[in-house]
């Protein structure tokens, strides 16, 4: 039985594989499995990981359990988040406020009310902390500094350019989302508008062209000189 033609139920309580219900039981709650074939349930006795046949990864329980990214699991035991490996086995000692799942195996975590990057060893990666750090995508990150502000960060946490925005997406395609006092547009990566026009909400680009919404709440898409392709 091949775990990615395994799916989880309408009602999240159990795993189907062929339309048919495996395991020959239904839990509180299940999350669709992942790489390398692994899923977090929940039961009566807590939430935990089980492998592709069904059977129970480890024998602890954790108040919380989330999908492996990375060869890495999020848990949660009492407060105390931390990561699992695919052995069932914690990946670092320490404990943090809040995780992420892993991307490009760095990871976000919040300390208290710090937000910071992880290595898969649970080390941090730079010496900095954010207001708020989201996941890093193509080896870039978007973080919240300590001014209100949003920058782009590398994998060693220094700013990918001058520039700073009211909020900010992260790269797509090469272009990301940025938001002005005027509005949201889109910006490359040296930081810089590829066109003049704002507007009320942008969607990264999909193959050239871009949903947007105007300020009088009119759908367009847009290309990426910033024109009008059509109405939506």
């Amino acid at each position: 039985m091949n775990w990615q033609d395994i799916k989880v139920s309408a009602d999240n309580t159990h795993f189907l594989y062929n339309g048919k219900q495996i395991f020959g039981r239904q839990f509180i709650e299940v999350l669709k499995f992942h790489s390398p074939g692994l899923a977090p349930v929940k039961d009566e006795s807590g939430s935990y990981h089980i492998d592709h046949s069904g059977n129970q990864l480890y024998a602890d329980r954790f108040t919380r359990t989330f999908g492996f990214y990375c060869n890495r699991a999020a848990v949660v035991q009492t407060n105390k988040w931390f990561h699992l490996t695919d052995k069932g086995e914690r990946a670092y000692s320490n404990s943090f406020s809040w995780t992420g799942n892993f991307q490009e195996n760095l990871c976000t975590v919040r300390d208290g009310n710090n937000y910071f990057h992880i290595d898969l060893d649970g080390n941090k990666i730079y010496s900095d902390s954010f207001i708020y750090c989201g996941d890093f995508k193509d080896g870039y990150a978007c973080v919240k500094t300590a001014n209100g502000l949003y920058r782009h960060i590398d994998v060693k946490g220094k700013s990918l350019n001058d520039k700073a925005y009211l909020d900010l997406g992260i790269f797509h395609k090469n272009f990301a989302t940025a938001m002005d006092k005027d509005g949201w547009f889109h910006i490359d990566k040296d930081g810089n508008e590829i066109y003049r026009h704002r507007f009320l909400t942008v969607e990264p680009f999909y193959n050239g062209f871009a949903l947007v919404t105007q300020f009088d709440k009119n759908k367009i898409i847009i290309d990426e000189q910033g024109q009008k392709i059509i109405s939506v």
